[in-house]
């Protein structure tokens, strides 16, 4: 993988070390993924608290062909950059890592495409960028706008449904990788055969 991540700064000062750093990351994702065409990177200091310090968030976007885009966003509140920063990098890369075996595993056919993917239909939708997915097993999933695939977000409303993949956050389940299945109204064939 000969990849240059395109990375991005808002409210973070631009230095070299974290550069280097977001490369060597990429860099390991090699073990995981042969193919990556393009990886964006954007550090971002979200609102600050007075008292809880400055929140800092790192989003990876990926694309591997033919048509797989992973996209992962993760959130910590930073007191020092120098140590602190790079663990925050660290959670955003190895939630991308996962989603990478996944694909790997979908390409070689150790899972059955997109059956293996948990589907919902979108229950609540937030102006502030949010949402939730309730499964067809009945479990409330969190996703964030930027966990939209092909910034499909305002595309998106209340009964769309979506297939996603689940991982931890900090407050329970959350959604990445959303990806529109049908619109409202419109059942698709995995959905009916529930």
């Amino acid at each position: 993988m000969q990849v240059t991540p395109e990375i991005k700064f808002h409210g973070v000062e631009r230095s070299e070390w974290v550069g280097n750093y977001i490369v060597e990351r990429l860099r390991r994702l090699e073990r995981y993924a042969d193919g990556v065409t393009s990886c964006k990177v954007t550090l971002a200091q979200e609102q600050a608290s007075q008292t809880k310090g400055n929140r800092y968030s790192v989003m990876v976007e990926a694309h591997i062909p033919p048509n797989h885009d992973l996209a992962v966003k993760k959130q910590k509140v930073v007191h020092e950059m120098r140590t602190q920063l790079p663990a925050l990098i660290n959670l955003a890369f190895g939630a991308l890592e996962k989603q990478l075996k996944k694909t790997a595993q979908l390409r070689r056919a150790d899972v059955k495409t997109h059956d293996g993917e948990p589907h919902g239909l979108v229950e609540k939708l937030s102006p502030d960028g949010y949402g939730f997915i309730r499964t067809f097993d009945n479990r409330e999933v969190y996703f964030h706008r930027n966990s939209v695939l092909h910034g499909d977000f305002e595309r998106l409303s209340v009964g769309t449904e979506v297939r996603f993949s689940p991982e931890e956050g900090d407050e329970g389940l959350q959604a990445s990788s959303v990806q529109i299945v049908a619109k409202p109204g419109v059942r698709s064939e995995s959905a009916a055969n529930r």
